[in-house]
């Protein structure tokens, strides 16, 4: 059985190729999808599908229509969600696929420092489990293949 697990946090360094590297370094039954991860590629969504918009409101809210259909789309395949909370990026789309997940029914793995304990209390909470690194998180879904 292969398992599909949605990465979601930000999109500014490569925790996701980690992730997936030490994944396949062990041999885990697991692929993966994520949010677009391309920063240009995901504010320019919505003109390159609509057209121009006429003002930077009305382009952000094209993309966001199209990146939240896809988030939906790829969230509801999974049947895991990992969600990382770095401490340089703001967190706000992290938190709201995180919150997702949680609404969804979704098995939810977050991975957050010590300094963000008491930032994310409450929906630490409400996830399966929450860790503290990359490798305690796969771990974790190693241990739901054993």
């Amino acid at each position: 059985m292969t398992f599909t697990v949605y990465l979601a946090g930000h999109i500014h360094d490569d925790w996701r190729d980690t992730l997936i590297k030490k994944v396949k370094e062990k041999d885990l039954p697991f692929e993966f999808v994520s949010p677009q991860t391309n920063h240009d590629a995901s504010d320019d969504i919505g003109e390159k599908i609509l057209g121009d918009q006429p003002g930077k409101y009305y382009k952000d809210d094209a993309a966001s229509d199209i990146n939240n259909f896809r988030t939906q789309v790829l969230m509801n395949k999974a049947d895991i969600v990992v969600a990382l909370f770095g401490e340089q990026y703001r967190q706000w789309n992290t938190a709201m696929d995180a919150t997702t997940a949680i609404n969804s029914g979704k098995p939810l793995i977050i991975i957050r420092p010590e300094s963000l304990i008491h930032a994310i209390k409450e929906l630490s909470n409400k996830a399966n489990v929450t860790v503290e690194t990359i490798d305690q998180a796969v771990s974790v879904l190693e241990y739901v293949t054993v």
